[in-house]
C-alpha cells in the first residue's frame, strides 16, 4: 500500500503555503468521522454543533460497513446511533451472513476553546456487544484554518499501548478490562469504561485548503487486532480528504493504516443557524373587498384559516384555526402584517382552535354576547389528500445488513367537521425484498405483538396495504379539559378504538392525561382482517414542559401495554422551533429480565428530524421485544396542543413566590 512518504508531504506544505485564511471550527469544516463524531478519520475531536443539529454518515471501509445517524441535543451533547455490517465476521448460527452490530455512543463537552484549548470526553459503544467498546478524552485547539487535536483512548481506540493507565493511580479497578466478548446487546458495561492496563496516545490536525476542502491528518490508535478482523496496520497513521459538495453533503476518501482505502458519504444540517423565518405572502384582493375581507383573505393565504370575526367598540375578536406554523410567534407576525395590509384600525383579540379543541382564549363569552357579528364562516365538508414515494428501511434483521422497500404512498383526510376527521394510508409497494425476511425471532413473550414484525413487512408485496384508517372526534370540556375519541384502524398491526383526555391547564408547564384503548391485532395481509388477539391497553400521562432553568421535557406513563404486562416508561426529549426533538426512553415492567432476554427493559433513542424538506420521524431500540409496547396513534392531545400553549412567565414566577413564602 502506498505510505505517508515525501510526495504527500511535500505536496501537504505547499498547500499550506499558497492556501487561503479560512477558520476550521465552524459548521462547515467541522465533519463527522467515519464513526459519526465530530472529528477526524477514527479518531475523535472536542468540537461540537450548535443545539438541534443533526447528521448521517454513510461509511464504507474493510471490513466495517457502517452507518451512523447523531444528534445534538444540546450543544455541549453530542449522541450518535450506529449499525454495522463486519465483512467476512458469521453471523453466530447463520454463518452465511457477515455479523451484525449496532451500539449507541456519546460525547461530552468539558469547557470550550479560550486561552486553553476545549477539552471532551466520550463513550462509544456505550450500550452494546463489546467490539467497538472504547473510550477517550481529547483536546482541540483551532489556529486559523488548523485545528490540532490531542488525546488518549481505551478499549478500541487503545492499540498502541504507550504509557500505564494514568486512572490506575485514583483506583486498582482501571488496571483491567474485561476481555471476554459480551454478548449482551442493550446492556451497559460500566467495568469496562476507562479500564485498561495501558493506554494510547493519539493525534492529528484537520486543515481547510480551500472553502471546500479539508485535509485530515491522524495518528490512528485504533486497535487492529480485536474481534473485528482488522488487515494489519501498515503504518500508525491514516490521512485523507473531504470535498464539500454544498452545506449539507459532503464525501470522503481515507487512507487508513496504509491498509486500505475507505468511503464516506455525510448528509448534516445545522437547524439553528439555517433555519429561516416565515415569509408573508399578500394575498390577491377583489376590487372593493372591506377591510374586514382583506384580512380575512391575506390569513387564509398564509394558512390561517377564520372561523368568525365579531366587533365590540374598537375591539375585533378574531376566532382562527390553523395546522401550518410551528407556534404562536409565527401566527401572531402573520396576524399582525395581516391586520397592517388591511388597514384595519381595531385592537384586536384572537382565540385559537386546533380541530375545534380552544388552544388559546384572549376573549371570553360575555365579550361575544356583547359584540356584532361581523363574520361566520361557512362550514363545508373538505377532503385533502397527498400521494408521495418514500423509503421504508429495516435494519438489524438476520437475513442481511439492509431491507427495505420503496413506496408509493398515500395520506388522505375527509374533514366531516372541524372535530370531526376521518384519516387513512395506503401504501403500496413498488420494490422490496422483505420476503426474504423468513427467519422467525428467536424468543418471544406470550402475547406476539411486535416480534412478528417480518410477517407484516412480508404483507407490504400483496398489492395495496392500509397502514390506517381511523375516526378521530374533538371536544374541548372547558377551558383546559380536551378530549378525543379515536376508532378504525391506527396503524399497521392494530386496530380498535378508545379515547384520549387531556387536562392542560392554560400557562402552565403540566399537563396531565388518561388514554384507553380496545385494541385487535390485525392479520398479516394488513387489510381488514383480526388475528385472535386483543387486548385493553391504557395510560395515566403525566407532562412536564421544558423552561428555562429544566433543560428537558418530561413524560411519564403507567399503565398496561400491548402485550399484558404492567409498568412505566420514562420519556426525556427536547424540542426546538425548527421541529427538530431528540429523545429518550425506557420502560420497565413486571416482565422479569428473564422473560424479556438480554437487556433486561425495553430503552431507546428516537428523533423527528427535517430531512430535505420532509420530517423523518425515527426511533431505534436495541432490541425488537413484546414487553413494553404501546400503541401508535396519528394523533395525541398533548402534541397537537403544545405548541400553542405559550408560558406566562410572570404568572410562573408569581406562582412560585407564593408558594416559596407558603413553607419559609
Amino acid at each position: 500500500m502506498i505510505s505517508f512518504n515525501k510526495y504527500i508531504k511535500i505536496f501537504f506544505l505547499t498547500a499550506i503555503f499558497f492556501s487561503e485564511e479560512l477558520y476550521v471550527d465552524d459548521f462547515e469544516n467541522n465533519i463527522y468521522n467515519n464513526h459519526g463524531s465530530i472529528g477526524l478519520v477514527n479518531m475523535p475531536s472536542a468540537r461540537f454543533y450548535d443545539e438541534s443539529s443533526f447528521g448521517i454518515t454513510v461509511y464504507d471501509g474493510t471490513p466495517d460497513q457502517k452507518v451512523t445517524l447523531t444528534a445534538s441535543p444540546f450543544d455541549w451533547l453530542e449522541a450518535s446511533f450506529f449499525y454495522t455490517n463486519i465483512q467476512g465476521l458469521p453471523y453466530p448460527g447463520y454463518e452465511y451472513q457477515d455479523y451484525k452490530d449496532k451500539g449507541f455512543n456519546v460525547k461530552v463537552r468539558l469547557k470550550e476553546q479560550g486561552v486553553l484549548p476545549a477539552v471532551a470526553f466520550g463513550v462509544n459503544d456505550l450500550a452494546g456487544t463489546g467490539f467497538y467498546s472504547g473510550e477517550y478524552i481529547v483536546s482541540s485547539y483551532e489556529l486559523n484554518n488548523i485545528d490540532f487535536h490531542l488525546g488518549l483512548g481505551w478499549g478500541t481506540l487503545n492499540g498502541k499501548n504507550d504509557f500505564k493507565n494514568p486512572l490506575s493511580l485514583l483506583d486498582e479497578r482501571f488496571k483491567n478490562r474485561p476481555t471476554e466478548f459480551e454478548d449482551q446487546g442493550g446492556q451497559f458495561q460500566p467495568s469496562r469504561y476507562y479500564s485498561d492496563e495501558n493506554v494510547s496516545a493519539f493525534f492529528g490536525f484537520s486543515y481547510v485548503l480551500n472553502d471546500r476542502t479539508l485535509f485530515k491528518f491522524e495518528r490512528d490508535t485504533t486497535s487492529t487486532d480485536s474481534q473485528i478482523d482488522y488487515l494489519l496496520a501498515e503504518s500508525d497513521f491514516s490521512y485523507g480528504w473531504e470535498y464539500r459538495v454544498n452545506k449539507n453533503f459532503s464525501v470522503g476518501l481515507f487512507n487508513e493504516r496504509d491498509s486500505f482505502y475507505s468511503l464516506k458519504f455525510i448528509y448534516k444540517q445545522n437547524p439553528n443557524q439555517e433555519i429561516a423565518r416565515y415569509k408573508y405572502k399578500s394575498a390577491k384582493i377583489k376590487e372593493r373587498a372591506s377591510n374586514y375581507e382583506q384580512f380575512i383573505a391575506n390569513l387564509n393565504n398564509n394558512g390561517i384559516g377564520v372561523n368568525k370575526i365579531i366587533k365590540n367598540g374598537k375591539v375585533l375578536g378574531v376566532d382562527i384555526t390553523q395546522f401550518t406554523h410551528p407556534n404562536v410567534n409565527v401566527i401572531n407576525e402573520i396576524i399582525d402584517k395581516a391586520k397592517s395590509a388591511s388597514s384595519l384600525t381595531e385592537e384586536v383579540l384572537v382565540n385559537y382552535k386546533i380541530v375545534d379543541l380552544d388552544v388559546i382564549e384572549n376573549y371570553d363569552n360575555f365579550f361575544e354576547e356583547e359584540s356584532e357579528q361581523i363574520y361566520v364562516r361557512k362550514r363545508q365538508k373538505t377532503f385533502n389528500t397527498d400521494t408521495r414515494l418514500n423509503f421504508r428501511p429495516f435494519l438489524a434483521a438476520r437475513e442481511g445488513f439492509f431491507k427495505g422497500a420503496i413506496l408509493l404512498e398515500n395520506d388522505s383526510e375527509y374533514i366531516f367537521a372541524d372535530n370531526l376527521i376521518f384519516s387513512s394510508n395506503l401504501k403500496y409497494s413498488l420494490w422490496d425484498n422483505f420476503q426474504d425476511l423468513t427467519i422467525p425471532p428467536r424468543d418471544t413473550y406470550p402475547a406476539q405483538v411486535r416480534s412478528d414484525i417480518k410477517e407484516y413487512l412480508r404483507g407490504f408485496n400483496d398489492g395495496i396495504v392500509i397502514g390506517r384508517a381511523q375516526v378521530d372526534f374533538f371536544k374541548s370540556l372547558g377551558k383546559d379539559h380536551h378530549i378525543m375519541f379515536s376508532s378504525g384502524i391506527f396503524e399497521e398491526m392494530f386496530n380498535g378504538y378508545g379515547f384520549e383526555y387531556l387536562y392542560f391547564p392554560d400557562k402552565r408547564n403540566f399537563a396531565i392525561g388518561l388514554e384507553v384503548f380496545d385494541v385487535y391485532k390485525r392479520d398479516y395481509k394488513l387489510q381488514f382482517g383480526t388475528l385472535d388477539y386483543s387486548n385493553i391497553t391504557g395510560h395515566v400521562n403525566l407532562y412536564h414542559r421544558n423552561y428555562k432553568f429544566i433543560p428537558f421535557d418530561t413524560k411519564i406513563s403507567y399503565g398496561e401495554y400491548l402485550a399484558g404486562d404492567v409498568g412505566s416508561t420514562i420519556q426525556l426529549s427536547r424540542s426546538f422551533r425548527n421541529g427538530v426533538q431528540f429523545g429518550i426512553f425506557a420502560s420497565f415492567t413486571d416482565v422479569t429480565s428473564k422473560q424479556y432476554g438480554e437487556g433486561s427493559f425495553d430503552k431507546g433513542i428516537y428523533f423527528n428530524i427535517p430531512i430535505v424538506g420532509n420530517f423523518i420521524n425515527y426511533s431505534w431500540r436495541p432490541l425488537t421485544k413484546d414487553p413494553g409496547a404501546k400503541l401508535t396513534r396519528k394523533n395525541n392531545l398533548y402534541d397537537l396542543l403544545v405548541r400553542f400553549k405559550p408560558i406566562n412567565w410572570y404568572k410562573i414566577c408569581a406562582y412560585l413566590e407564593t408558594i416559596f413564602e407558603k413553607y419559609t
